[in-house]
């Protein structure tokens, strides 16, 4: 959750210097929701310019085809974003779109191939250090969507007007001095129901690689970046872009985390001498 540098969040965007890319062997992003207005577009823009991998996995919900057919949003960034993507694909990056349930509509082309991007349902990944890990979005193991696609909507549209809250809510804090606050995060880590939810997704999911002989698994799907141990199972979720703002990452060795934009893009911004900020630049700019 974005604490210190919330109030340099906006539009405008920062680049990192060519020596700071940070390089690894795999990336995971999902949820990016790309079609709102709550993707933190500029930001993952950001992000994906100051790194580099040998594949990049795309973990589903890439663009919200859910929120896209009730109102259409969709502006320069967003498009960046795309063609940064498949810039990476052409450049050698092996790209590996895993779709979700808010762009379920892109699984009638599963196994297909488009612009040097590899569309696949679910997939193995062996680690630098032999470790086989499942990939997939994880809305199959979601009981709401499984079961009731209509509530899945409303829960969404619920989410929708939260995070507008939210929007409205920290633009206040911010101008007081104050650090970002989520109301969604808090509500998932305080609710009994939602915490029971979050709980039996995880053990699901675990459940499913080790059913399939696998060491563990690497989904997205609930917005809650997460690296733990269950039951003798990893299990991996690589958080979003909406608030998190989160990827899961490999290095040589195989060692795999969690890293934030904060960590990524903030930590190596040259800043203003006198205020301290980031120095931003405008989009034709970034390199």
């Amino acid at each position: 959750m974005l604490m210190k540098a919330d109030r340099f969040l906006g539009k405008k965007l920062h680049k990192v210097s060519k020596k700071d890319v940070l390089k690894y062997r795999t990336i995971w992003i999902s949820d990016l929701h790309l079609g709102t207005t709550g993707c933190q577009a500029a930001r993952l823009l950001e992000f994906l310019k100051a790194t580099e991998s040998e594949t990049l996995y795309l973990v589903g919900d890439i663009i919200d085809g859910w929120q896209l057919k009730r109102r259409w949003y969709w502006d320069q960034t967003h498009n960046n974003i795309i063609q940064t993507v498949l810039k990476k694909a052409k450049k050698g990056t092996n790209v590996i779109f895993v779709p979700g349930n808010h762009d379920e509509s892109v699984r009638q082309f599963i196994d297909l191939n488009f612009g040097g991007i590899q569309i696949r349902d679910e997939l193995v990944h062996t680690t630098a250090d032999g470790r086989r890990l499942l990939v997939l979005h994880g809305d199959r193991f979601d009981g709401v969507i499984a079961c009731a696609k209509w509530l899945a909507y409303l829960g969404d549209s619920l989410y929708t007007m939260i995070l507008k809250f939210n929007q409205i809510y920290n633009i206040w804090r911010a101008r007081a001095g104050l650090p970002y606050w989520s109301l969604s995060q808090y509500l998932k880590l305080k609710v009994k129901n939602a915490v029971s939810y979050i709980t039996r997704f995880e053990d699901a999911l675990a459940e499913e690689a080790r059913r399939k002989g696998l060491h563990g698994v690497i989904c997205g799907h609930i917005h809650k970046p997460e690296i733990r141990d269950i039951n003798g199972i990893l299990y991996c979720n690589d958080g979003d872009w909406v608030e998190s703002l989160s990827a899961l990452v490999e290095d040589a060795a195989g060692e795999l985390s969690i890293v934030t934009w904060h960590d990524v893009v903030y930590q190596q911004l040259p800043k203003d001498p006198e205020s301290g900020a980031p120095a931003p630049v405008s989009e034709g700019m970034i390199a």
